[in-house]
């Protein structure tokens, strides 16, 4: 199937507008749709979250999210990539990335979005510092992130 591929990258200081990342990756060709919210969690392991701030390294984390998006329109069979990541302040349960590809059929559209979460935690210079509810803060490495326990933890 040949269709016309388009990428949406942002960065953004404000609540991220996933409504309008869903309406802009929809197309008629593609009958999957899949939106990926990161979100901040109150727990990890046995450390309680107040909220997170992200910084990044702006002009750079946008050329490794558009090599990102770039590369998924190449690896699978999708027609559309949008990524936006929030800096600054992120308070519980809100997001601070969200990620949605658009496909036509919703095996590519999982692969892709899954492998896009992965390696853009690992690639892009995007750093998380938490602030627990005692009031201390430590810069999170993102390795750190994934599935960690209070062990693991980045000191």
């Amino acid at each position: 199937m040949s269709f016309s591929k388009t990428t949406t990258i942002d960065l953004v200081r404000e609540p991220i507008d996933t409504s309008a990342m869903l309406l802009q990756a929809s197309r008629p060709d593609c009958g999957a749709v899949l939106l990926f919210l990161g979100t901040t969690r109150e727990w990890t392991g046995t450390e309680q979250t107040h909220f997170l701030e992200y910084d990044a390294y702006d002009a750079m984390a946008r050329i490794e999210l558009q090599k990102l998006a770039d590369e998924a329109l190449n690896r699978w069979p999708v027609a559309a990539v949008a990524i936006v990541h929030r800096l600054d302040r992120v308070d519980i349960s809100e997001a601070s990335v969200a990620i949605v590809v658009s496909a036509p059929h919703r095996r590519a559209a999982f692969e892709a979005g899954g492998w896009l979460i992965d390696s853009l935690k690992k690639s892009v210079p995007i750093w998380k510092r938490d602030h627990d509810a005692t009031g201390n803060t430590q810069w999170l490495h993102p390795k750190d992130d994934s599935e960690t326990t209070s062990s693991t933890r980045a000191s």
